[in-house]
């Protein structure tokens, strides 16, 4: 069972940048892949950004793409979402999902079978 805890949530002006970390523990964080999704109240669930297992492949939305950068370091397990540009309705809360696969190959996925607990990030205009 992995276990999953986000940090680096809070407020922000808009234009500006967070970088958000998940730190992974309970299973071989280098052999899947990670991503992140968020929620905003009263919306749905939506896909942020993943990364495969090496790193080498990453997948965006296209609300994020451009603006914000996935990573990972797999001797730290953890994985990073940094965030530039930040707009108001990026505000919601970021949640780090852990996959059972290593990459995608028709695309990232909707959602992920191990989440966080998640983390809050405001964008004040």
């Amino acid at each position: 069972q992995v276990q999953l805890v986000e940090s680096g949530g809070g407020l922000v002006q808009a234009g500006g940048s967070l970088r958000l970390s998940c730190a992974a523990s309970g299973r071989t964080f280098s052999s899947y892949a990670m991503g992140w999704l968020r929620q905003a109240p009263g919306k749905e669930r939506e896909f942020v950004a993943a990364i495969s297992s090496s790193g080498g492949n990453t997948y965006y939305a296209d609300s994020v793409k451009g603006r914000f950068t996935i990573s990972r370091d797999n001797a730290k397990n953890t994985v990073y979402l940094q965030m530039n540009s930040l707009k108001p309705e990026d505000t919601a809360v970021y949640r780090c999902g852990a996959d059972i696969v290593s990459d995608y190959i028709g695309g990232p996925p909707a959602d992920f079978p191990s989440w966080g607990q998640g983390t809050q990030v405001t964008v004040s205009s």
